[in-house]
């Protein structure tokens, strides 16, 4: 399932150093949320994963080694050890654990390139962290939060109705 023309059109137009932001704040919630995060990686914390949504402009890296992340347009992005690419709503489920990434990655829906050791390794390290991005998240929206969180889940349950 792709994200509305309308809403990958809205992102597409926001300023990359806004972008930037928002993805260092997710990121930093999701390290204080899951401080194990890269444990599982080994040595392969020192190279560079891609993750590129297919619905949008956008492709995201991340460096588990100096805990960054790091917000390009998908034509301005760097070369990194280990690329996937595929709808975002999918990307959020697998980073959540809710769908099967051996089936969807064999249903070519999914796209992986690169050094796949290092991807596996870092699928395995998320596999373990029992991510929940409503839950997760929430905490970012101050008093807010409760709310936050029940549209985020309500959003989320929409949207996974066509992805599983």
């Amino acid at each position: 399932m792709l994200l509305p023309r309308p809403l990958s059109r809205a992102i597409d137009h926001v300023p990359l150093g806004v972008v930037q932001r928002v993805v260092d704040a997710v990121f930093h919630r999701a390290l204080q949320q899951h401080p194990d995060l890269f444990d599982r990686l080994g040595s392969q914390a020192e190279k560079s994963f891609r993750f590129t949504p297919a619905d949008l402009d956008l492709s995201f890296v991340i460096h588990p080694a100096r805990r960054t992340i790091r917000a390009y347009r998908k034509d301005k992005a760097p070369p990194v050890s280990s690329a996937v690419s595929g709808p975002m709503l999918m990307l959020l489920a697998l980073l959540e654990g809710r769908i099967d990434g051996d089936a969807v990655f064999f249903s070519r829906s999914l796209t992986v390139t690169g050094d796949m050791e290092a991807m596996l390794a870092l699928r395995n390290g998320l596999d373990d962290c029992g991510f929940d991005l409503p839950a997760d998240l929430s905490g970012l929206a101050g008093p807010f939060a409760q709310p936050f969180r029940r549209v985020g889940e309500l959003v989320r349950q929409r949207a996974l109705v066509g992805i599983v």
